[in-house]
């Protein structure tokens, strides 16, 4: 069951929802149903057979104001 994350456009807040079947996203601050999916980040990271990790993948960095490509780069 997928977390989608939704923009509010009633109060302007940021919000994570399990969404299942179709269930309509309700803001966790408001309680509005006036929301907006956003686009989110896919982060994962790829291992060689011994373990070592090859690559980090963001897709864009989740840190506000951070201006790395990807969260391997800025350290949090």
């Amino acid at each position: 069951m997928p977390i989608y994350e939704y923009h509010c456009k009633d109060c302007g807040k940021n919000f994570e929802c399990l969404i299942i079947g179709n269930d309509t996203p309700k803001c966790s601050n408001c309680s509005s149903a006036n929301a907006a999916r956003l686009m989110s980040a896919c982060g994962f990271l790829s291992k060689s057979g011994s373990g070592e990790t090859v690559s980090v993948s963001a897709g864009a960095s989740s840190c506000s104001g951070c201006s790395a490509t990807s969260c391997a780069g800025c350290g949090h």
